[in-house]
């Protein structure tokens, strides 16, 4: 039983290092800056009520 859980336990390490490296790779550098401009990109809440709206009452 102890094997199993080893064995377990390196797979999963390994896939989380797999995990790891995919995402900070360098093919994926464009991707993450793109990603991370995302909530800079839609327009404020309130910016957008106060152009349509007006007013809240």
């Amino acid at each position: 039983m102890a094997v199993l859980n080893a064995v377990a336990t390196i797979f999963a390490m390994l896939t989380f290092l797999g995990i790891v490296w995919w995402a900070f790779s360098r093919g994926r550098t464009q991707a993450n800056y793109e990603a991370s401009m995302l909530p800079f990109s839609v327009p404020d809440e309130g910016a957008l009520e106060k152009k349509v709206g007006g007013s809240h009452e």
